[in-house]
């Protein structure tokens, strides 16, 4: 699965604030990530993630 930083992922199950949104700030063998619901972050294995993972919004790179 091809996750960047700067994407934000929509996950299966909320975060106990409520939100199920997702800010990737690093990747490797474990992630962290920022909740957009209240703002914790996180570093969780990539497996563990890639599971449970609903959909992904890549932001677009405006280069020219």
């Amino acid at each position: 699965m091809d996750i960047q930083v700067g994407d934000k992922l929509m996950m299966k199950k909320e975060h106990p604030c409520g939100s199920r949104e997702w800010l990737v700030l690093r990747v490797g063998m474990d992630f962290r990530m920022r909740c957009l619901g209240c703002g914790h972050e996180i570093m969780v294995p990539r497996s563990k993630i890639e599971k449970n993972i609903k959909s992904i919004e890549r932001k677009e790179n405006a280069s020219c």
